[in-house]
């Protein structure tokens, strides 16, 4: 007998510990199976074919009749998509940006191990708890002309006051902007507070001891640092920016008029309301391919972070 070699079973049955171990091996690929075949199926089957229908001249139902670019050229020449697009640069770029800039600064006040950090932590994080639905209803109350602050302002004496965003067609995409960031804020500080815990004393320390201030410190050294956690939060914030749906129909309703319309909106009225499946597969596509255009600059990062240790 060979020293090191395991016995074989005498008869041609497997063992029991044999039958085992195969089965821990093939359990995690049964488990996932069905939410693997379920993705496949209903995210990149249903990509697939809103693709193929964009190129169709699909209406109230689902057609084969190809059309080629013709849905394409129709959405660029239309007003509305036009408002839609540049509504979401407009929101897009608010909203990451002052987000950031919010979570950023709460984050860096939190560092400070003020006393009661576990509650404020928990108050400013609490509205990512919400549903957009609640949060677009909260703040269109709030903004609502009639019963929101303008009419508290009236009430208190300040009757020339006036904040009437959510009825003005030039400024009702900011009011998607007020209540998005509100959202957003607390995660982006739950993600930058982790961020900032993560840095390693020693180089403070170091840099106090150079004569170096705090401010001078944050924006020199930990700020920098965090550069991967900046854009981890704008890759997060710039999906959720693009997706927007539910806080616009929520708040504005797309309104007034169309002036508040996101890509989203534009997508679901021309799909589900205006039965034109074909311009609303057309949307749909342009909008993933901005995400992907998004996306595909991280990933080349991450790989080629890997890449090179």
């Amino acid at each position: 007998m060979t020293i090191g070699t395991q016995a074989q079973p005498l008869s041609g049955v497997p063992s029991r510990e044999s039958l085992a171990d195969k089965l821990q091996a093939v359990l995690p690929k049964i488990v996932l199976a069905p939410s693997m075949a379920i993705t496949l199926v209903f995210t990149y089957g249903f990509i697939v074919w809103s693709l193929v229908l964009s190129f169709t001249n699909s209406r109230m139902l689902p057609n084969y009749d190809f059309i080629g670019l013709s849905n394409y050229s129709k959405l660029f020449s239309m007003d509305r998509w036009t408002v839609a697009y540049t509504n979401l640069f407009i929101f897009g770029f608010l909203f990451i940006v002052i987000a950031i800039c919010v979570g950023t600064l709460l984050a860096i006040l939190l560092d400070q191990k003020i006393r009661a950090e576990g509650v404020l932590r928990t108050i400013y994080l609490y509205p990512f708890a919400l549903s957009l639905i609640v949060t677009g209803t909260a703040w269109k109350w709030i903004l609502n002309p009639e019963i929101g602050i303008e009419k508290l302002m009236h009430d208190i004496g300040f009757s020339r006051f006036q904040f009437d965003w959510l009825v003005d067609k030039d400024m009702a995409i900011y009011t998607i902007v007020i209540a998005a960031v509100w959202q957003a804020s607390g995660f982006v500080m739950a993600i930058m507070l982790a961020g900032l815990r993560g840095v390693d004393n020693s180089i403070i320390k170091a840099a106090q001891i150079d004569g170096a201030t705090m401010p001078t410190i944050y924006r020199r050294i930990i700020l920098p640092i965090m550069r991967p956690i900046f854009f981890s939060c704008f890759i997060i914030l710039s999906h959720l920016a693009i997706k927007s749906f539910d806080l616009v129909v929520v708040l504005t309703a797309g309104g007034p008029g169309y002036s508040s319309d996101l890509p989203a909106t534009f997508m679901y009225q021309y799909a589900f309301g205006r039965n034109q499946i074909g311009i609303g597969s057309a949307s749909a596509m342009i909008t993933l391919m901005g995400f992907i255009a998004i996306l595909i600059p991280y990933l080349y990062s991450e790989l080629r972070k890997k890449k090179h240790g």
